[in-house]
Parts: structure tokens; sequence; C-alpha cells
């Protein structure tokens, strides 16, 4: 099955980045604003996709809207609206999660934006998204002060079996307006969210948030033996020279946390525009494992990296960067999503300006994603989500388009964005069948006796028979299980043999291009 997957991938290369993948659907289908969105797919079963995302509504402010599929996104119920726990509030911020029985819950904000009042709420549904209950109040807007808890309320759920499976988990901070000092907000739930405990700072001693950020997002993550772990931003002289991140662990449910050190950022970004948020998620093979994805500006202009820890969040990687297009090109990649697949497989997608013919925030992108598979030290050539490139719309400048969703399940992704293509900001969802992609299908009917190889599998050289194949013009190349080009020749009529003795042991696949179309074979070098 992996080997199906490298080669899908070596033929996204090839042909998707070139070509539109299937037509994304509109979920939102508004003539108003529609942002913030939050996908989620049931892990007990996959066919069931939930998208909540905040929409405006005449006469109503910004509400919640939830959509369900039960079929992978094929069709879609009416759109849910909750309603707003006090008349003329607003609501904003969704974030998702399943609990080990099959529960799903919301989490958002709902207050008023004019005298602040509300707070941060959540609410279940036992029907998969139909129907939902009464909102329970997480933290209140005035909780703590002029200080207004209730931004980027993100939600985990322990689903682990273990003693603390179903608590639920809430992390958030003041809004933007609200000038530092700023910390950021804990609060749990023990039991089934139906209560709340009182909310305490994330942040400890020595691993202090400091005086001078004006937004400290935490983003949470659960691990399969239900440790807590939350990162957040912090930058504090005494304790380190230069901002930085820190992880906050608890393994006793959220009672207590220990403070490690992340890794320091020694580069910044001054454009207010971009989306610059991060998310932290944990593999579900390997508890050891987690992942931290985030823009970042060390090669001059914003580029989507990650990095990783295998020993929980002792150390963690150089940051490793994840778009490919050419580095230091000045073009813009933000608002960066990431997940794990159960099996350990990797998905980022980000919003992507490469194929622009500008330098700034304000112009044409795509939603773009790259995957790495377990195992394997590279990301896959990246690939375009959206169906066409999307022009820049001023709406895009304003809060609430700084959302967007990706889950990998079984080795199929599923995304949900914001982008103004028809003149308004609507929600649009995209699956891709990562093992079976329709150009991936189309390739290997090729997959001929147009020419042979042998011996196969080798470890030294490889001897090449055309057959009856049309060299005028031909071009063969070889690509790795990544999708990568490590060899490439023309004047096929003069290439008899191909040393392989470098290549390292794996699956690769040689196709020769001429002008009745491509030909492919797998060679496997032991």
């Amino acid at each position: 099955m992996k080997m199906i997957r490298y080669l899908f991938f070596t033929w996204m290369m090839l042909v998707v980045l070139n070509t539109s993948i299937s037509q994304n659907t509109n979920l939102s289908n508004a003539i108003s604003f529609n942002g913030e969105p939050f996908l989620m797919v049931n892990p007990g079963n996959h066919q069931h996709i939930v998208v909540a995302w905040m929409s405006f509504q005449l006469n109503n402010n910004l509400v919640m809207k939830i959509r369900t599929s039960f079929d992978a996104g094929v069709t879609w119920t009416t759109p849910v609206t909750i309603p707003h726990v006090v008349a003329g509030y607003t609501s904003a911020d969704p974030s998702m999660a399943f609990d080990s029985n099959g529960n799903l819950f919301l989490c958002y904000i709902d207050y008023n934006a004019t005298t602040f009042q509300g707070g941060v709420y959540i609410v279940k549904s036992t029907d998969g998204g139909i129907t939902w209950g009464t909102p329970i109040e997480v933290i209140n807007a005035n909780a703590d002060g002029n200080q207004y808890p209730i931004d980027r309320p993100w939600m985990v759920i322990d689903q682990s079996g273990g003693i603390y499976d179903g608590n639920i988990y809430i992390t958030t901070m003041p809004p933007s307006f609200v000038t530092p000092p700023n910390r950021a907000y804990f609060v749990k739930s023990t039991d089934g969210g139906n209560s709340f405990s009182t909310w305490n700072y994330l942040d400890g001693a020595g691993a202090l948030i400091g005086n001078f950020i004006n937004s400290p997002m935490p983003t949470p993550t659960i691990n399969n033996n239900g440790i807590l772990q939350i990162a957040y931003p912090s930058y504090v002289e005494s304790q380190n020279v230069y901002p930085q991140f820190i992880l906050a662990t608890s393994s006793d449910g959220g009672t207590s946390f220990s403070y490690q050190p992340m890794f320091n950022l020694t580069s910044s970004n001054n454009d207010t525009l971009p989306k610059k948020g991060y998310t932290l998620i944990s593999n579900p093979s390997n508890a050891n494992h987690l992942v931290f994805a985030f823009p970042g500006n060390d090669h001059g202009d914003l580029d989507i990296f990650i990095s990783e820890t295998f020993d929980g969040g002792s150390t963690w990687s150089l940051p490793i960067r994840v778009n490919d297009d050419p580095i230091g090109n000045k073009r813009m990649q933000d608002l960066v999503w990431a997940d794990f697949d159960t099996d350990g497989d990797l998905v980022l997608a980000w919003r992507d300006r490469r194929n622009s013919n500008d330098t700034t925030y304000t112009t044409s992108s795509e939603i773009y994603a790259a995957v790495r598979w377990n195992g394997h030290p590279n990301f896959s050539t990246n690939f375009s989500l959206t169906d066409s490139s999307i022009s820049y719309h001023t709406i895009l400048a304003q809060k609430g388009n700084d959302f967007m969703g990706v889950n990998i399940i079984n080795d199929t992704l599923y995304a949900a964005w914001g982008d103004p293509r028809n003149g308004f900001l609507n929600i649009w969802f995209q699956r891709v069948d990562l093992q079976n992609g329709g150009v991936f299908i189309r390739e290997l009917e090729n997959e001929t006796g147009a020419f042979k190889i042998y011996p196969n599998p080798t470890k030294h050289a490889i001897s090449l028979d055309f057959l009856t194949l049309d060299l005028d013009g031909a071009v063969l190349s070889i690509y790795n299980h990544l999708g990568q080009l490590i060899f490439q020749r023309s004047q096929l009529n003069l290439l008899k043999n191909i040393d392989v003795s470098s290549f390292e042991k794996g699956t690769y696949t040689i196709k020769i291009s001429n002008k009745n179309g491509n030909y492919i074979q797998k060679l496997v070098v032991n």
C-alpha cells in the first residue's frame, strides 16, 4: 500500500500541479460574509464529516453554522444555526472535537461586541451535528477584568481510554485589541462538558509569557496515552534573550503542568496582514512525537515550517521548510493547518502565492498541501487543493478569514477553507484520496510493456530495452518514493544501461515521455 501512495505522489508532482483537481464544494453558498471554518471527521465513522463556521445573518450579527455529511462529502445537510446565548450577541472562533462515545462538541465565543458581555461556550450533539444541546459557559468574558479571555478558544478531548478519558480541555487568550501584558488561560471539564473548572493562567514560574506579546495564543494537543501538551509564545529576557515557544505538559488531567522551552524565534515579519497562526499536533502512533507547524521568515519571506520532537518535547528539530517553491522568491505563504493520520502520516495545508506575480499579501492565492508518509524524512511535492487561482479581495485583510481545517484519515485528505472567488468570503470543501487519486489511476493505464528494464530488482545497474517505443524527442526520468526527480536523460537511442548502485534501497518510478504520451515502470533497488 505504501508503494501505491509513493507512486501517486510522483504523478501528483508531474500532473496535478499543472492541472485542476476535482471541483471544490461551496458549503456556505452565501452572498454575505462567511469565515473561520473548522472541519472534523468522525474517527469512528470516516464517512461522517462536520464543518462549522461563522456566518453573517441579517439582523442577527454573526452566528455559528454547521453542515454535516454522512457520505464523505458527496452530499450535505441543510446548515444548522446555533442560537445566540443572548439576542444581539455575535459568534466566532469555532473548534470541534469528538469524544470516545461519538458525541460531538462545538466550542465557540458568543458575546456583545460593544459591551463585551458573554463568554466562551460549548454545545454538545449526540446525533453527529444535526441537533445541539443547551450552551454551557466555559469562561466568562469578564472573568479576568478587562482582559476579556475569549479569543481563539481551542478545544481537545481525551480519547485515550485511560483514567482521564472524556476530559475536555480548552485554552483561550485575550483579543488582539487588549494591550500587553497578556496571559493565556486554561479551563477543563471532567464531566463531559456539563460544567467547567475555575480558570487558571496557563504559564508558570520560569515559563511566563511576559509583558510584550499582544496575542499569546496557546495551542493544545493530547496524545494517545492521555498526556496533555500545550504550546504558547513567551518573551521574558531573564528566561531567554530571544522570544521563544514553551511547551506545557500535564500528565494528571490538567491539574498541574511542567514546562520546557521548545525553540527560539530569531526572525520576524512585521506585516500585519498575513495570518500567522500556528498549531501543535501529536502523532497517534507515537506519543513522543509532536509537530509544531508555523509560518516563518527565515528566508526573507513567509514560508511554512515545522519543528518536531521525538522525545515528548525535551528536544526539538531545527525548522523544516515544507513549501517547495524556490527559497527567497518573495512569495508569501500563511494560514497553516496540520494533522496526523492514525498511522503517523503527516499532512499540512496552507494558503500559497507561488503562482502569483506579486510579492505582497494582496495578490492571488491557492490552498496548497503536502504529505509526509510515516517513516520517511521528506515531504511530498506540494499540490493544490483549490481548483483555480483565487484573486485577492479586500475582505481577506479583515479578521475572520484566518482559520482553515484539514484532517487526514486512512490516507484521505479532507480540507475546508474560506476564499472570495465569487466576490464573497464563502466556505469551500475538498476531499483528496491520496492512495487512489484519479490522476494516479489514469497514468497507470500506460504501465504496459512499452519498454523493459532488467534485472529488476537489482542493486547494481539496469539494462533497458525500448522495444518499439518511439524515441524521437523522448525523455527518461527516474523519481524516488517521495516524487523527487533524481535522474533524467534524453537521446535515449544512446542509453543502454543506468548505474543505480548509489540509489538507496526502495521503490522507484521510471517514466519515459514522448509525443505519444507517458509510459512508466516500477524499479526496486535492493
